[in-house]
């Protein structure tokens, strides 16, 4: 087992499920892979089983009963990751949005820097978006904007979600009372780490729109995070950092 564990969750990713393992599993630095899978009816998760017979200590596979949201298959896959001891465990889509080479550098901000979360930034040195439309990096931008003036949060990119976590922020967060399952998810994982002052790094990325597949953003997950940004920041007045 390697000390780095990189979690993705999966709905109807079969165009993308097995390039996006075997990039993960040929990068120069070792990491262990979790799909987290919400019973993709085209058959993502057999992809991952043929895959496991390749990389059968590194390759691991949750299914889950049904479409249950983004948040809530990631804090499956970090209460996952605890439970197997792992130091470090990473974030990231399926469809290459996110470049995998780039876990490398995430994952050296906290081992070798210090930090303890690693954010791979789409905004960090200007805006660095590949083929999405002009009316979606202005929404995203101005969300952060948005989030940044509600909660006081210093991060250029608070919505992103590419991440690399230190154990020790995952167990002192309280996973079990995250509010939000959509868009709002990445935000409030944040926003708690950031009120319990662990130290924080952006690092620099290049974000490209999926190719293959279809995205699951929709007005409802938009909707949940606005509206959740203002709910969060009033239920932290009466919590304790």
């Amino acid at each position: 087992m390697n000390d780095t564990l990189v979690v993705i969750p999966t709905y109807n990713e079969i165009e993308n499920i097995a390039d996006i393992v075997r990039h993960v599993m040929h990068l120069p630095a070792p990491f262990d892979l979790l799909i987290v899978d919400d019973s993709s009816p085209d058959g993502t998760a057999d992809s991952v089983r043929a895959l496991q017979k390749e990389f059968p200590e590194r390759l691991h596979l949750e299914v889950r009963q049904g479409k249950l949201g983004l948040g809530t298959a990631y804090i499956h896959g970090f209460k996952w990751a605890l439970a197997k001891e792992y130091a470090y465990i990473c974030e990231m889509d399926a469809d290459f949005s996110h470049n995998p080479d780039d876990l490398i550098r995430l994952r050296e901000a906290c081992e070798k820097d210090g930090y303890d979360l690693a954010i791979g930034s789409r905004y960090i040195q200007g805006v660095n978006v590949v083929n999405w439309p002009m009316s979606r990096v202005l929404m995203s931008y101005f969300a952060g904007y948005y989030v940044r003036f509600i909660t006081r949060m210093k991060i250029q990119d608070p919505t992103a979600g590419f991440k690399c976590y230190r154990r020790q922020v995952l167990e002192a967060i309280q996973l079990d009372t995250i509010k939000f399952v959509g868009y709002a998810f990445q935000i409030e994982m944040k926003f708690r780490v950031w009120r319990k002052r662990f130290k924080i790094k952006e690092v620099p990325i290049i974000f490209t729109d999926r190719t293959k597949g279809k995205s699951k953003m929709s007005v409802s997950i938009f909707r949940e995070a606005f509206l959740g940004v203002i709910q969060m920041k009033v239920r932290s007045w009466f919590t304790k950092r």
